[in-house]
């Protein structure tokens, strides 16, 4: 996904062979270490093509290789999630600053070791915008309560499910803006059936959304999602509260970035296990709640920085230059 993506806004995309070593069992590890070391050799070529001034890297096991391969080329690393896992750990004490979303990722690291605090990128286009434009844009109607449900760019086949479940009665609380993802589209035809006219007014499904996320994001009242990293940025941004719901069989990323979220009073968290006996009572009980909505929209903002891309950015350009005045 992130090939379509990085070469869809113009990017040049080179890829890297790489897996991952951490609880793969011994069965897999040849294999894997064998891949890595493709990713070495890759990486070296790429480093020799590019001559880079500077790393920026991001998470998994991916950058290892890429890293190992310019041993002399400062780095800089960003940590996405709260928790960084075996790679970035990895990473961090190769690199010269780490940036991180929040100040929680201070208990991962090495004491010593330089931390900026940053907040989460979000990308130009996601940009916070009057709600009534963005209900217009996406052809929702204003005095109605809307719900964004959406499992990533591939989806979450367990949210789709326990929505389609009991979709007729989620449609009656609110109106439905649902990113299926790619795997599940096929299903839609299916899962929408049954639907009265009135029903498939009220609902929304969409394979995946480009654009038009940021005005999704502005119209929604009450979002569902998993707790990748993208969350501890985006629903900040537009001070979108959230049932989170993380993925059971992605270690411990998404679980603690749903705890920070609802410690901070911006989340509700369900797990993907009570998804279908869960949801729906526990969004109807928000989607009522008027005034616990507006407290966690309130939370969810004063978690935001809008201004993270930039900060990144400029701790890279100081390293890159910091690179050029020892090489003078």
């Amino acid at each position: 996904m992130e090939a379509s993506l990085v070469k869809r806004a113009g990017i040049a995309f080179e890829s890297i062979p790489a897996a991952g070593i951490h609880g793969v069992g011994l069965r897999r590890l040849p294999a894997n270490l064998a891949r890595l070391a493709q990713g070495f050799r890759a990486s070296g070529r790429i480093i020799r093509r590019y001559q880079p001034d500077v790393l920026l890297l991001t998470g998994g096991y991916v950058g290892v290789p890429v890293s190992l391969a310019a041993r002399r080329t400062p780095k800089v690393v960003y940590i996405p999630d709260i928790e960084p896992g075996l790679a970035l750990r990895l990473l961090s004490n190769l690199a010269s600053v780490v940036t991180v979303t929040a100040k929680e990722t201070r208990e991962h690291l090495p004491a010593r070791k330089r931390m900026v605090v940053t907040g989460y990128p979000t990308r130009p286009d996601l940009r916070a915008s009057d709600r009534g434009e963005a209900r217009r844009r996406l052809g929702l109607r204003a005095d109605q309560p809307v719900l964004l449900a959406s499992g990533g760019s591939r989806g979450a086949r367990s949210i789709n499910e326990a929505i389609w479940a009991r979709l007729p009665e989620f449609l009656e609380m609110a109106q439905l803006v649902h990113i299926v993802g790619e795997l599940d589209w096929p299903r839609i035809t299916e899962a929408t059936a049954s639907l009265t006219p009135v029903q498939r007014s009220r609902y929304q499904a969409h394979a995946y959304l480009h654009e038009e996320m940021g005005a999704a994001l502005a119209a929604a009242d009450l979002a569902v999602a998993r707790a990748g990293a993208s969350t501890l940025g985006e629903l900040p941004l537009f001070g979108l509260p959230a049932v989170l719901v993380p993925y059971p069989h992605a270690w411990r990323y998404q679980k603690v970035n749903a705890a920070y979220l609802e410690t901070h009073g911006a989340a509700v968290v369900v797990a993907d296990a009570l998804l279908k006996e869960d949801l729906l009572n526990t969004v109807e009980g928000l989607i009522r709640d008027r005034e616990r909505l507006a407290a966690m929209s309130s939370a969810a903002r004063g978690l935001a920085r809008p201004d993270a891309a930039r900060t990144i950015a400029d701790e890279v350009e100081m390293s890159a230059r910091l690179r050029g005045t020892a090489d003078g």
